[in-house]
């Protein structure tokens, strides 16, 4: 039987194991499917087959529901509608080599807040896993050659991720602060709800100024997957992590989404692997050990 905080790490573990493959998965389509569709798509697949199974649960949690309407609205609104619309916007507007940078701001937004709201601990051991894991990050985008970073274009789509990662932050503090007259399942239930009820129309709106797309057997997949478990499986696995174990070392956890994206890419593309692939993971896990050890 795991302990809580071993059980938090796996399921925090898990979790970026199947959001790996979601990025490999989900940029294939970037040219197939308008973000805003892909969203609404990924999101009414978790919810359409999540609610049936949830949906007596929440009934019976109605006037907990009601009384948490706000913060619900908020988790809602941070996590499922706009977070992942802005990821998928960002993969248009910008370089892989940008997203993958910026996508280890998230970690340092998560931790910052826990502070700020939580009064979680920020330990010298936190800060130099935080630096430790960064530079691994870069040493798998850059593939060692510190070139790249001097030549590096930021457009729109880098504050776009930037922002994403900010609402992902604020998104793990909601969950940690969730009321415990709102289970688990219901806080799930009502947040996939809520959050893919703006997608729907926006996708909608989309369709008049985005080139037509066609419900292939490929783009059926990759709703199910993303459904299913990039947002159910996924956030229900993040949302235990935050409870046990609290956003900000949750969060840390992240850092090893290009670790495993690399090998998911090696794996169903082909792509290959390099040294610097290694040797950033080696940087990356020994700073998520750091970042989480006690004392």
């Amino acid at each position: 039987m795991l302990q809580p905080r071993s059980l938090g790490f796996l399921h925090a573990l898990l979790a970026v194991i199947i959001w790996s493959g979601n990025f490999v998965i989900a940029s294939g389509f970037v040219d197939d499917l308008p973000p805003i569709t892909l969203a609404a798509l990924r999101w009414s697949t978790a919810t359409v087959f999540f609610l049936p199974f949830v949906v007596r649960r929440m009934l019976r949690e109605w006037s907990a529901i009601r009384e948490n309407m706000l913060p619900l609205c908020a988790s809602a609104l941070t996590g499922v509608t706009i977070f992942n619309t802005l990821i998928y916007m960002s993969a248009r507007t910008t370089d892989t080599i940008n997203l993958a940078l910026l996508a280890g701001t998230t970690p340092v937004f998560v931790v910052l807040l826990s502070r700020l709201f939580l009064g979680e601990r920020i330990s010298a051991f936190r800060w130099l896993g935080l630096l430790v894991a960064i530079c691994g990050m870069v040493a798998i985008a850059t593939r060692g050659d510190l070139n790249v970073l001097r030549e590096l274009n930021f457009r729109s789509g880098d504050l776009t991720m930037l922002l994403a990662g900010l609402l992902w932050a604020v998104y793990s503090i909601l969950i940690k602060r969730r009321s415990q007259q709102v289970s688990q399942l219901t806080y799930l239930g009502v947040t996939f709800l809520i959050g893919v009820i703006p997608l729907i129309p926006a996708a909608i709106i989309e369709q008049g100024f985005q080139p037509a797309w066609e419900l292939t057997p490929g783009i059926v997949g990759a709703a199910i997957y993303t459904g299913l478990g990039a947002s159910l499986a996924a956030f229900f696995l993040w949302s235990s992590a935050v409870s046990l174990i609290g956003p900000g070392t949750a969060s840390l956890f992240q850092y090893l989404t290009p670790v495993f994206s690399g090998l998911a890419a090696y794996l169903l593309l082909g792509q290959p692997i390099s040294l610097w692939h290694g040797l950033g993971f080696v940087l990356i896990f020994s700073g998520v050990v750091l970042a989480t050890r006690r004392g």
